[in-house]
C-alpha cells in the first residue's frame, strides 16, 4: 500500500460474474466505500447516445466522460435526472463496453476513479481495477464464472424485473463482450499475476463474499 492512503480491494472480472454484488456487500461489511467503475462507463454511453453522439466518435465521447456531472447518492444521477434503471438496460451495457475500448475515454475517467479513494479504505470493482486504476490495492481479486452460469444469472436478473429476454442471445452477448474487453488494446480485461483467481460458478455470493472477506484478513498481516 502506497504511502499513507487508504485500503483498497480491487475486484475485476468479465461481465456478469457477479463482481458488482460482491463488492457492494464486502465494501458494506467492512464500512468501505463503494466504486462501481461500471456505471461510470455506462453513463459515458448512455449519455453519449442521448445526446446524439456517435460511440465511435472517441473525442466527442471523451468530452462527455471530462464533463459527466454524475452523483452516486441513493441511486445514480446525471444533470439531476435518477438514471440507475436506464443504465442496467442491455443495450447500454454493450455500449459501454464499446467506448470503454477509447483510450481518450479511459483516461478522462482514471482521476474520477481515483477520487473514490477515501477513508476508511475503497472496494472497486471493474476490469482494470488492479492492473491500471489502483495497482498498489491492498487485495486484488479476479471474479469469473463460465459464460454459461453467467448468462444464466443475467437471464434470471431480467426476468425477475419482468424483462423479456432471449438465452442463446445472452450467451452470445457475453462471449463478444468477453473477446471485446479482453482484445482491447487500453486496459484489456486480465487478471494481474498479484490477483486471486476466484470462480463463482458453483458458489453462492455468501460464500463468494466469505472468501473476499478472509483474503483480506489474510493481507492485512502480510508487512
Amino acid at each position: 500500500m502506497a504511502g499513507n492512503l487508504p485500503p483498497v480491494i480491487a475486484i475485476d472480472g468479465p461481465s456478469a460474474s457477479g463482481k458488482g454484488t460482491v463488492a457492494e456487500r464486502v465494501a458494506r461489511d467492512l464500512g468501505f466505500h463503494y466504486l462501481d467503475s461500471g456505471a461510470l462507463y455506462r453513463l459515458v454511453a448512455w449519455a453519449a447516445l442521448d445526446a446524439g453522439i456517435n460511440l465511435e466518435n472517441e473525442s466527442g465521447v471523451s468530452d462527455i466522460a471530462l464533463n459527466l456531472n454524475v452523483i452516486f447518492n441513493d441511486g445514480i444521477w446525471l444533470n439531476q435526472k435518477e438514471v440507475g434503471a436506464a443504465l442496467r438496460e442491455e443495450a447500454i451495457g454493450n455500449a459501454a463496453s464499446r467506448v470503454a475500448a477509447l483510450p481518450r475515454v479511459r483516461q478522462a475517467l482514471l482521476a474520477r476513479q481515483r477520487a473514490f479513494r477515501q477513508p476508511p479504505g475503497l472496494v472497486a470493482d471493474g476490469r482494470d481495477m488492479g492492473s491500471v486504476v489502483f495497482p498498489d490495492a491492498r487485495l486484488k481479486i479476479y471474479l469469473t464464472a463460465t459464460p454459461e452460469a453467467r448468462a444464466d444469472r443475467r437471464y434470471k436478473q431480467l426476468m425477475d424485473k419482468g424483462m423479456g429476454a432471449s438465452m442463446n442471445a445472452l450467451l452470445q452477448d457475453i462471449r463478444d463482450r468477453d473477446a471485446r474487453d479482453s482484445a482491447r488494446a487500453v486496459a484489456p480485461l486480465q487478471k494481474c499475476s498479484d490477483a486471486m483467481y476466484l470462480d463463482t460458478t458453483a458458489l453462492t455470493i455468501d460464500e463468494v463474499v466469505a472468501q473476499v472477506l478472509a483474503q483480506y484478513k489474510l493481507a492485512l498481516q502480510v508487512p
